[in-house]
C-alpha cells in the first residue's frame, strides 16, 4: 500500500480533527510538515505525529517556502486565511484538502478553482456531510428511484444554542469582517449537500435573516461585560461561561480546548482563560454581527424547491423532509434514521437506521464525515478511485455561490437570478 505524505497548515480544531484518521490508518498517511502559530499546539502535534523540527513552523509562509515535500497540503486555517496559503500550495503543485468555506468571497473561490485547473491539481473541499454513511445512504436511496422526482425539500440546520454562543457570538466566527457571513460559515455544508442530492444547478435564491437575540437590547439588568465580574444572573443564565464550559458533553469538552487555546486543558486553565478571552464575555455584550437565524428559499432547475432554515435556537442537528412524486422521505441525522412514506402502499417504512452510534457534532467527527473524506481522499490520490461523494472544486464553488447569492438577496430584499448573478462576477 502506498503511503501518502501530508503537510498541515493550521493545527487547531479542524486540522487536528482530520489528523485523527492517521491514528487508526498510519499506513495511508504520514504527516511530514506542519505550520501552526500556537507553540503549544504545534509542539503537541509535532510530538504526536513525529514531524521533524526542521519542518515545523509558526507560519505557513515558512513551510511553503520549502520545495514541495508532500503529496497533499491540508489547509485548515481560519476562513479569512484560506486564500493565500491555498494559492501558494497550488502553485507548488500540491493537491489540497481545503477546509470549508473555500474562501470568504466569490472572486477568491473562482481564483482557487481556476489555479487548480491550470496547475492540474486536485482540490477537495471539506464538505464532510457527503462523506457520511448516512448521507451516502440518502443519495443511494434517491438514485434508486423509489422517491420519484424531487419536488420540495424542507431542511433545518440546527446550529444549537451552545454552539451558537461559543462560535458565532463569542468566538472566531462572530464577525463577518473577520471570518465570513453566517450562512457561508455554517450552511455551505447544506447548500453543497442538496445541490448533490437534487443533482441540478441552483437557478433562484431568496433569503431573510436577523440578529435578534444575542445583542445589547436583551442584556439582563445589571449584567457586567464579563461573566466572572460578578454577574447577578449567573444562576439562571444559559450562557454563564464558567458553568457552560463544565457541561459534560463531547461538544462542550471539544470547545474547552478552543477556550484555553491548548489541547486537553484543565478546569483551572479554562477558568483562567475566561477572565480575559472573548469566551468569558456576556453573550449580550459582545461585538458579534452575524445573524442568529436565517431562512433561504432556493430553486434548483425549473421547479425543485428547497427551504433552508438556519437557527441557533435549538439543541442542534439536521432534520429534513424530501418530498417526491412517489413518496416522502424523512431524515434525522442525529438519530441516523431515514423513513419513507410510499404513495403506492400508503405505508411508512424505516429504510435506514444505523446500528452504529455516531456523534453528529463537530466534536464527534460529523457522523463519520471527517473520517469518510480522509478515506476517499486517500483512494482518489493514491489509487485514482473516485466515489459518488468526491466533487470537483468547480462543484464546490457552485454551492458556495448559493450562499453568496442568498446574502445579496437578503441585503437587497430581492430574488437573485443565479445566471445573472454568476455573469455579474465575471
Amino acid at each position: 500500500m502506498k503511503q501518502l505524505s501530508l503537510i498541515l497548515i493550521g493545527g487547531g480544531d479542524r486540522g487536528s480533527s482530520y489528523l485523527k484518521y492517521l491514528d487508526s490508518h498510519p499506513e495511508k498517511f504520514k504527516l511530514v510538515g506542519l505550520a501552526e502559530p500556537v507553540q503549544a499546539k504545534r509542539e503537541y502535534l509535532q510530538s504526536k505525529y513525529g514531524v521533524s523540527s526542521e519542518r515545523c513552523f509558526a507560519s505557513y509562509e515558512e513551510l511553503l517556502a520549502l520545495p514541495k515535500i508532500a503529496d497533499i497540503a491540508m489547509i485548515c486555517t481560519q476562513d479569512k486565511m484560506h486564500f493565500v496559503p491555498a494559492m501558494m500550495a497550488i502553485e507548488k503543485k500540491y493537491n489540497l484538502l481545503l477546509e470549508k468555506p473555500i474562501a470568504p468571497t466569490p472572486e477568491e473561490c473562482y481564483q482557487i478553482s481556476k489555479s487548480a485547473k491550470q496547475n492540474d491539481v486536485c482540490v477537495l473541499v471539506c464538505h464532510v456531510l457527503r462523506y457520511t454513511p448516512f448521507y451516502k445512504a440518502v443519495k443511494n436511496f434517491i438514485l434508486g428511484g423509489d422517491l420519484g422526482e424531487i419536488m420540495n425539500i424542507v431542511h433545518t440546520e440546527g446550529v444549537g444554542n451552545i454552539h451558537m454562543s461559543h462560535s458565532f457570538v463569542r468566538g472566531n466566527w462572530r464577525k463577518e469582517s473577520e471570518s465570513s457571513n453566517m450562512l457561508l460559515a455554517k450552511c455551505c455544508h447544506d447548500t453543497d449537500l442538496f445541490q448533490w442530492l437534487v443533482g441540478e444547478s441552483c437557478t433562484k435564491v431568496q433569503s431573510f435573516a436577523a440578529l435578534s437575540y444575542f445583542c445589547e437590547k436583551n442584556k439582563p439588568e445589571g449584567a457586567p461585560k464579563r461573566c466572572l465580574d460578578g454577574c447577578p444572573h449567573k444562576d439562571t443564565c444559559y450562557y454563564y461561561a464558567p458553568d457552560l464550559y463544565r457541561i459534560d458533553t463531547a461538544e462542550v469538552q471539544h470547545f474547552r480546548a478552543i477556550v484555553a487555546n491548548k489541547f486537553n486543558p484543565t478546569d483551572e486553565e479554562v477558568d483562567e482563560s475566561l477572565k480575559t478571552s472573548p469566551y468569558g464575555r456576556c453573550v449580550y455584550q459582545c461585538d458579534n454581527d452575524v445573524v442568529d437565524h436565517q431562512i433561504v428559499n432556493v430553486q434548483f432547475g425549473e421547479g425543485k424547491l428547497l427551504t433552508l432554515t438556519m437557527s441557533g435556537f435549538n439543541k442542534g442537528g439536521r432534520v429534513t423532509t424530501i418530498m417526491g412524486t412517489k413518496g416522502e422521505l424523512h431524515l434525522d441525522m442525529e438519530d441516523q434514521s431515514m423513513q419513507f412514506y410510499d404513495f403506492a402502499t400508503r405505508r411508512s417504512i424505516l429504510v435506514y437506521n444505523s446500528n452504529e452510534v455516531l456523534d453528529q457534532t463537530i466534536a464527534g467527527g460529523h457522523g463519520g464525515g471527517d473520517a469518510g473524506i480522509m478515506s476517499d481522499l486517500y483512494e482518489y490520490i493514491a489509487n485514482k478511485n473516485t466515489s459518488d461523494s468526491i466533487s470537483d472544486i468547480s462543484v464546490s464553488c457552485a454551492s458556495h455561490l448559493i450562499c453568496f447569492a442568498a446574502e445579496e438577496a437578503r441585503k437587497k430584499n430581492s430574488v437573485v437570478d443565479m445566471t445573472e448573478y454568476i455573469q455579474s462576477l465575471r
